[in-house]
């Protein structure tokens, strides 16, 4: 499948509408990302592996901004393309091919990123 869609560009845009729907309701916003903040920072599994599992689960439900959002920040958090990839596959074993054929997505960043 070839796209000359950005994935980067596309979740950026997305982004503004977040913070329109967080300035309507800030205390949810805020509760939102306090979650996020405590389940993403080090504990007995790294901030990468975290954010690893996230991208996994992203492709798992579908989510196409979840899928680039993790994806670049399992990168940001130091994962690998590799660990990238190995990560996205292990969803192939769990979910099947439902799932894994929105991981064009995670290569496509990768690409944007410059790592592939």
């Amino acid at each position: 499948m070839e796209t000359e869609e950005k994935q980067l560009e596309l979740y950026d845009s997305l982004i503004k509408y977040r913070d329109k729907r967080a300035k309507v309701l800030p205390d949810v916003a805020a509760a939102g990302d306090a979650v996020r903040d405590a389940v993403y920072k080090d504990g007995a599994l790294s901030h990468k592996v975290k954010r690893l599992i996230a991208m996994a689960v992203a492709l798992g439900i579908g989510c196409m901004p979840c899928i680039i959002a993790q994806t670049r920040q399992a990168v940001e958090a130091g994962a690998s393309k590799e660990e990238v990839l190995e990560a996205a596959s292990v969803l192939l074993a769990i979910h099947g091919t439902s799932g894994y054929a929105e991981s064009w997505r995670v290569v496509k960043v990768l690409e944007e990123m410059g790592m592939m």
